[in-house]
């Protein structure tokens, strides 16, 4: 394999544990060539569940504990991944779209956009990545804060001018009637909501590239797996291994920016990449 210490991958997602259900397969396959990978979490996850299943709107909630645990499960879930280096923004959690969280002033979905691109594109001067990846325009599913991660990764890739390439990880429209059968056939119905993803499946003509992890899908359980406080919110850890590397042993992307003229479909996303 050729000397690859020159590529950097920078994956910027909104909270701890979404490194590793959407990009856990790569992160680990390019550490493991020897690329560089540099992941940036945008908000603290306040908002998310304390061990024992403790909801946000439970009396018993504590923010500050959230935010230490899910910091503790955030390393432990970089180590297995073997992730280069971790940036912390350090936003206030917005919450699912539609909670009254929404309108703090301090929350990230609120952050200027302007504000928040400046110190991202100031990492990405600092790492210099080829290849940037991070949520489409809907945030994968309308959160706001990965909406929000989409605007400011678009405006400091723009205003850089430093990476090749953006991609943004989706799920292939044709893959869900399989994923569905794989799912029943091993004596699980899938959750309502995925029923909800033919929504927000793509089109295959869209797919840039497809990458198999197939080799490193146990790493991507057990960085999800890391993330123990949040279990209640992974339906997928209950499949168990050998199912779960089915399902998810593959990671799709579109390609939102290229400079490259790589064309599609790509085998590698730092295809058309000069070092």
């Amino acid at each position: 394999m050729p000397d690859r210490s020159g590529l950097t991958l920078m994956a910027v997602h909104a909270h701890p544990d979404d490194e590793a259900s959407s990009t856990g397969g790569i992160l680990c396959k390019y550490s493991s060539e020897g690329v560089r990978t540099v992941l940036v979490v945008c908000t603290k996850g306040e908002l998310g569940d304390l061990s024992g299943g403790i909801k946000p709107d439970d009396p018993a909630h504590d923010a500050t504990a959230v935010v230490a645990q899910r910091q503790r499960e955030l390393e432990d879930s970089c180590e297995i991944l073997q992730v280069s280096d971790l940036e912390l923004l350090g936003y206030r959690d917005s919450g699912m779209m539609g909670w009254p969280q929404n309108d703090a002033p301090d929350a990230f979905w609120n952050t200027s956009v302007e504000v928040a691109a400046d110190r991202l594109a100031e990492l990405m001067e600092r790492y210099r990545p080829q290849v940037v990846v991070t949520y489409d325009e809907n945030g994968f599913y309308g959160h706001p804060d990965h909406i929000q991660a989409n605007r400011i990764t678009l405006a400091a890739f723009d205003k850089t001018g430093i990476a090749s390439k953006l991609y943004y990880p989706v799920i292939p429209r044709s893959e869900l009637p399989r994923f569905a059968e794989v799912l029943r056939t091993a004596g699980f119905e899938p959750p309502p909501e995925a029923a909800e993803a033919l929504d927000f499946g793509v089109p295959d003509e869209m797919i840039a590239a497809r990458m198999d992890c197939t080799e490193f899908a146990e790493r991507k359980f057990r960085a999800l797996e890391a993330h123990g406080s949040q279990a209640d919110n992974a339906f997928f850890l209950r499949l168990g291994l050998e199912v779960f590397a089915q399902v998810f042993g593959t990671e799709s992307f579109v390609r939102a920016r290229d400079v490259t003229g790589a064309p599609v479909p790509e085998a590698d996303l730092f295809d058309g990449v000069a070092i």
